[in-house]
């Protein structure tokens, strides 16, 4: 699966940008500005690295079921996890 990477801690900045950078994702190993915040194509990890960042008690999970993405927080960080059949999600 894709990541990509928001370098905010805030949610509420988060949660207004996550439609645009779903939108227009950044390319492969592309960093961008938007709004003041850092967003970076992470590359491709897989469902492990997932699943081992979901069990700590520091991470924060959201998942999308109808767009089918996971979005963990932890840190000053979201992480945007794009399943591997789509990269660009609508």
């Amino acid at each position: 699966m894709r990541c990509i990477s928001v370098y905010t801690g805030d949610y509420d900045r988060f949660s207004d940008l996550v439609d645009d950078i779903l939108r227009m994702p950044p390319g492969e190993n592309e960093e961008k500005l938007l709004d003041g915040i850092v967003i970076a194509d992470s590359g491709e990890t897989d469902a492990g690295y997932v699943d081992r960042l979901m069990q700590k008690p520091d991470v924060a999970v959201l998942k999308e079921k109808g767009r089918g993405i996971t979005i963990l927080q932890h840190g000053g960080v979201f992480e945007i996890f794009l399943p591997d059949s789509e990269n660009v999600v609508h």
